[in-house]
């Protein structure tokens, strides 16, 4: 038997009584509340970041749901290192897609406001209220381009028309501004058309092309200080140009963005067809123009037109976007996200590349430059280019996905070894740079607790030392958030596969749970430490309401290799519905999932895998699903990104009819018993709204209980009414709690 000396227990007794003591004095710990439904759907996203040329400066754009006006609000901040105060720049309501001009004197945007003069609603204006009313009445104008002042004051329009503006830069010198819209009609040409088809739509013999103009700023100003406070005329409104403005390029396709190199002599741009589908991929490639005026002092000559027409830089099977000019004038760079530059359409992850701009002349018979060296960064990089930003000594900095982590890398030369820059664990997007020697740099930064806010470093190798500045979303960090991490298994043909576990609060890495299969969609894309608040990513209400929320990323993710991409082809849903259900398998058999409660959803590509899944077991309880097919032939001939879907089965409807067949859930829907619910946008045009419908005609034809909500005027993203994205997901958790058998656990309306 052991005994304790006197002296032993006399000194366990003092602290005992010590412990006793200290834990009565000290203040108890509050538990943080659990999320609320309302508290997740007022989260704060992030839309720009943008540095002011000296670095100085960071102008912020903002959305957030505006529950009165049922819009969502976008806003422009402005952040100064001097200051260190974040200030609401505009206040709108509409404003978006910033850019500084390079001299850092003004910040250009596109507004969608419901006057072209309109001066209500800005960091100047006397009632903030006036902007909101704006907000509620012409969400469906389209948008002209404003400037204001980043030393305050309000903001003004210096384009008008009938036509929206959708790409827009500014000249090497600040002194003029290039646009892009739609081939103007006068009035008579609009008057004649309504004339002869009144209210028919010609699907495709309404389409014209895109003029690219170029307008002087300070004309453009002068006609704005002439102005004054008279209002603008109807006429004016109707005007078919914006005054002033010289036409220096035209182009039968959509021009969808431009970009001007530092000194100011090209001009580049991106095409996208007139009918905003991607029907064919040639008709998304580069272009330049060769600019006379380059930052010559003398503003009248800017109203001089371009030198020779549009050269065609590429030609290729791929989709370009996210143009920028290297420092040195000559290169530039863009990002492919769908198909291939290297070889015949293919969907690899997400790439980098450069091409050489140079003034090379262009063909006299198709406008097609000489060939172009194109180079591409970060080659060696085994995930995803998620986004860049080019630095001002000519390397270029990554927001690179690998696994569930994006991360910072930078590269000197695409030839160079990659250096990953040390920060935090999580997700880093949207990097922005100056265009001057400073090394600040400016980026979104969030993981699983830590919710999206803007941060600021003084240079690329002191991003651990970075500091937020805005705090829009603290309310979260106030809040009992589940907790995450990651989980890999093994796949039915050996492959390695991974995923997020995220757990409801207070139970990490607890048993036997209710599971919830939340499937992202894409499928280039990835669920990781990141934080998102959203209809689209909903995992914190779903924890919160109880379910152990797995998500996985499944063959055709992103951040695992190009080889792992490409292994959905021509199994679009059948391969990755293999690794999904293998994980769900691995789940149950470690003892983490409860296998009598288990549920699945998704939306877009996770609505089809869900939609596919409930036709391969009875396991799941429930399902939630919103925008997926259950085939493919219609929903090829009206998506907007017509040929990925062919290249993902292998080839067109006429080609592969079987495998079109086989890889649709429509066929299989006699195996069918989950309790389903759908919704979907009625103007979705990536997955049409039919498909919804046959969803759930199958479903009530087989007697299984299902529920289809249509939001009206919504597209894919349901980016109009912020109420329509707070029904869906609370009538999802709903339908969770009802059949999926984790009772009375949906999160509640804030008291």
């Amino acid at each position: 038997m052991h005994r304790v000396s006197f002296i032993r227990r006399s000194l366990l007794l003092l602290s005992l009584a010590s412990a006793i003591a200290a834990a009565t004095l000290a203040p108890a710990q509050t538990p943080k509340p659990k999320l609320t439904l309302d508290e997740f759907f007022n989260a704060v996203s992030f839309t720009a970041v943008k540095l002011s040329p000296d670095g100085n400066s960071v102008v912020i754009g903002t959305e957030k749901a505006d529950w009165e006006q049922q819009v969502f609000r976008k806003e422009l901040w402005l952040y100064r290192t001097t200051t260190g105060v974040l200030n609401e720049l505009t206040q709108s309501g509409h404003d978006d897609s910033p850019q500084w001009s390079t001299d850092g004197q003004w910040i250009a945007f596109l507004s969608e406001r419901s006057s072209a003069n309109a001066k209500d609603g800005d960091a100047g204006a006397d009632k903030e209220g006036a902007g909101k009313k704006a907000a509620g009445k012409e969400k469906d104008k389209d948008a002209q381009l404003f400037l204001i002042s980043p030393n305050g004051g309000e903001a003004f329009a210096i384009t008008s028309g009938e036509d929206g503006i959708h790409a827009f830069a500014w000249s090497g010198d600040s002194k003029t501004i290039y646009f892009a819209t739609r081939q103007p009609w006068t009035k008579q040409q609009n008057d004649d058309h309504k004339k002869d088809w009144k209210d028919a739509i010609r699907y495709r013999g309404d389409e014209r092309g895109d003029v690219i103009f170029r307008l002087n700023l300070e004309e453009a100003m002068a006609r704005h200080a002439a102005l004054g406070t008279r209002e603008i005329s109807e006429a004016e409104k109707d005007s078919h140009a914006t005054p002033g403005a010289v036409e220096i390029a035209q182009i039968p396709l959509r021009v969808q963005q431009i970009s001007i190199s530092p000194d100011g002599k090209r001009l580049a741009f991106v095409t996208s067809p007139v009918s905003e589908r991607q029907e064919k991929v040639e008709e998304i490639e580069l272009y330049l123009v060769i600019l006379t005026t380059g930052n010559s002092t003398n503003s009248n000559s800017t109203d001089r037109a371009a030198e020779a027409a549009p050269t065609r830089l590429t030609r290729n099977e791929a989709v370009e976007l996210n143009l920028e000019w290297a420092p040195d004038n000559r290169h530039l760079f863009f990002q492919v996200n769908l198909g291939s530059l290297e070889r015949k359409y293919e969907d690899p992850q997400p790439r980098l590349y450069w091409i050489d701009a140079g003034d090379a002349p262009a063909s006299p018979s198709d406008g097609i430059s000489e060939k172009r060296e194109v180079q591409r960064w970060f080659a060696d990089f085994r995930g995803e280019v998620v986004s860049y930003t080019p630095l001002p000594d000519g390397s270029v900095l990554c927001a690179c996905r690998i696994g569930t982590e994006v991360q910072l890398a930078s590269q000197a030369n695409p030839k160079a070894a990659i250096v990953k820059r040390e920060g935090w664990q999580g997700a880093y997007e949207i990097p922005a740079a100056a265009r001057s020697q400073s090394t600040r740099i400016a980026f979104a930064y969030s993981a699983t607790e830590r919710p999206t806010e803007i941060y600021i470093a003084d240079g690329p190798d002191k991003v651990a030392q970075a500091r937020p500045i805005t705090s829009f979303n603290k309310l979260f960090t106030e809040r009992d958030l589940p907790r995450a991490k990651s989980y890999r298994w093994t796949s039915d043909d050996g492959t390695a596969v991974e995923g997020m576990l995220m757990y409801p609060p207070g139970k990490f890495e607890a048993k036997n749970l209710p599971m919830f299969v939340f499937i992202h969609g894409g499928p280039q894309d990835a669920d990781g430490n990141h934080f998102e608040a959203d209809w689209y990513q909903w995992d914190r209400l779903a924890a919160t309401a109880g379910w152990l929320v797995f998500e996985p990323n499944y063959r055709g993710s992103t951040g695992y290799g190009d080889k792992f991409a490409l292994q959905i082809v021509p199994e679009i849903v059948s391969r990755p519905g293999k690794d999904i259900l293998t994980g769900v398998d691995a789940l149950v058999k470690d003892g983490i999932a409860d296998a009598n409660r288990l549920a699945v959803g998704g939306y877009s590509y996770g609505g089809y895998m869900t939609n596919w899944l409930i036709t391969q077991t009875t396991r799941f309880k429930a399902a939630v699903t919103g925008a997926g097919a259950v085939e493919h032939v219609a929903n090829w001939g009206n998506d907007d990104t017509t040929f990925d879907d062919a290249y993902f089965l292998g080839g067109l409807p006429w080609e592969t009819p079987d495998r079109y067949r086989s890889e649709a859930a429509i066929f299989q829907f006699n195996k069918v018993r989950t309790p389903t619910h759908i919704v979907a946008g009625a103007d979705d045009v990536r997955v049409a709204v039919l498909e919804d419908y046959l969803l759930d005609r199958a479903l009530h034809e087989l007697n299984v209980p299902s529920d289809l909500l249509i939001f009206p005027g919504e597209g894919h993203e349901l980016d109009k009414n912020p109420w329509h994205g707070k029904i869906k997901v609370r009538e999802e958790l709903k339908w969770l709690t009802k059949y999926g058998g984790v009772a009375g656990a949906t999160p509640s309306a804030q008291e």
